[in-house]
């Protein structure tokens, strides 16, 4: 019995001498001239950041691949005081540091920040720095790059008179963006404007908004959010919306994109006797919280229009009005969160916070060549009272519903519930694919060029919806 505990106390005593030198060696500052640190990247990236506004912090990790223990003799930011960039080196905001040591298989993080300095560059420009490493002799380093970019920024603003927004510098918005009563504001085509967390546009009484030009397929005017960086890059909600309040008039929208507010647009009623509140033409509407066009009791002509992934109804038609929609398309596949309203919503009234119905007269409510489409089963949905009209007319569309549609007094041509064949509606992408039941299923309707600009190659039998089939290259 003495020899097996001598034996295991041996044992015990040369395992403890093992662990012990083991620490000892990892404890050790190894300075091997051999020895080279491991980065997470060889470059660290910043997307689109506008002058004097810093950006979203990025994240290097510094990786001690050895055995020994490494000291970092210095981490120096190439650019010094000078620098648009700043660092922190676990959890010490430095220009430089020194003597920062890695124990063996062992990693640190780099924390970096950027602001743009403005310059006379109305064009986006290259910010650039390094970040030096020197280790046992050894000089290694990282690039930093970002995007820089100048920019018009408009905080709490109310614009008088008339005004125009060009494209050779981007617009932020914070805050609001009100345009005064009587005001035009002018956004002309390849124009850029971002709204901050919870900003609005709103169009005033006698007010007007001109965003676009017509036919300027290859100059979208984008407006969305002022982040970037990948995570907000798709993610609905990040601004409120744009208003065109009661009594604004001969606004029209033209070759935008819009897209990750709460709305996209918001109208309200008309006043008596006013021509269409809001033209509509080769418009994107896309990844909004609640819907993408909210309509109340107001006037909207649209071509070649696209409303998609929405967390309520992309297209919500409250309390009546007039509306004519041609080459729309609609696909709804929000996953966002539970979606319970419809792709499409018609009523021709309203309801107070007591319950009681106020109605008006919905007088035109006609779609032509248009695909409505989603993933509920039910992609249409009416509300209406018989004391005011209610008005509605389907041509030729593609429809996503359990209604019967055989009444000729509301459809004509229309076929349900067959798969239009989107390319790809997580990625926002309906273009319809060379199998798509849409494509040469549509009547004349005025409209020559679908959304890219692209002529209809069967003008008498084009395809429904924004799309025609085009071949990729």
């Amino acid at each position: 019995m003495q020899n097996i505990l001598r034996y295991f106390f041996g044992l015990l005593v040369i395992l403890s001498i093992s662990l012990f030198s083991s620490c000892r060696k990892n404890d050790k500052v190894d300075s091997n001239p051999a020895l080279m640190l491991s980065f997470s990247t060889d470059t660290v990236m910043f997307d689109t950041v506008f002058a004097t506004v810093g950006s979203v912090t990025q994240r290097l990790m510094v990786y001690n691949r050895n055995s020994n223990k490494i000291s970092i003799s210095q981490i120096q930011l190439g650019g010094g005081a000078g620098s648009s960039y700043r660092i922190n080196v676990d959890g010490t905001p430095a220009l430089t540091i020194q003597n920062v040591q890695i124990a063996g298989k062992d990693s640190m993080f780099i924390f970096i920040r950027v602001t743009v300095n403005p310059n006379d560059k109305n064009t986006a420009f290259i910010v650039s720095d390094s970040i030096i490493f020197q280790t046992n002799g050894n000089r290694q380093v990282i690039q930093l790059a970002a995007l820089g970019q100048n920019a018009d920024f408009n905080v709490k603003k109310t614009l008088k008179g008339n005004q125009v927004w060009d494209s050779l510098k981007a617009h932020v918005i914070y805050g609001y963006l009100r345009i005064d009563t009587g005001a035009l504001l002018t956004i002309l085509p390849g124009a850029k404007i971002y709204l901050h967390k919870n900003a609005y546009i709103a169009v005033s009484d006698q007010a007007s908004l001109i965003i676009g030009g017509y036919g300027q397929w290859d100059h979208p005017v984008r407006i969305q959010s002022d982040r970037f960086d990948p995570y907000y890059r798709d993610l609905p909600g990040q601004w409120d919306a744009i208003y065109f309040e009661r009594g604004s008039k001969g606004n029209s929208i033209s070759n935008a994109v819009i897209k990750n507010g709460n709305y996209g647009l918001i109208l309200d009623s008309l006043v008596t006797g006013s021509t269409a509140k809001l033209i509509l033409d080769g418009t994107i509407i896309q990844n909004m919280v609640y819907g993408g066009i909210y309509a109340y009791s107001t006037s909207i002509t649209g071509t070649n229009c696209v409303i998609g992934n929405c967390g309520g109804a992309a297209l919500w038609i409250e309390k009546g009005g007039s509306y004519d929609f041609r080459q729309l398309t609609i696909g709804n596949f929000w996953t966002e969160s539970v979606r319970s309203a419809p792709a499409l919503y018609l009523s021709n009234f309203t309801v107070d916070s007591l319950g009681r119905k106020f109605p008006n007269s919905l007088d035109t409510a006609y779609f032509g060549n248009c695909i409505i489409y989603g993933s509920s089963d039910g992609e249409i949905q009416y509300d209406s009272v018989t004391t005011v009209a209610f008005s509605h007319m389907f041509d030729h569309c593609l429809l996503k519903t359990g209604l019967p549609v055989s009444n000729p007094n509301y459809y004509i041509g229309c076929f349900v519930n067959q798969d239009p064949r989107f390319l790809d509606v997580q990625n926002f992408n309906y273009r319809i694919d060379s199998i798509s039941p849409a494509i040469n299923k549509g009547v004349p309707m005025g409209v020559p060029n679908d959304i890219t600009g692209r002529a209809r190659p069967n003008p008498d039998t084009p395809a429904l919806g924004a799309y025609e089939y085009a071949k990729t290259p």
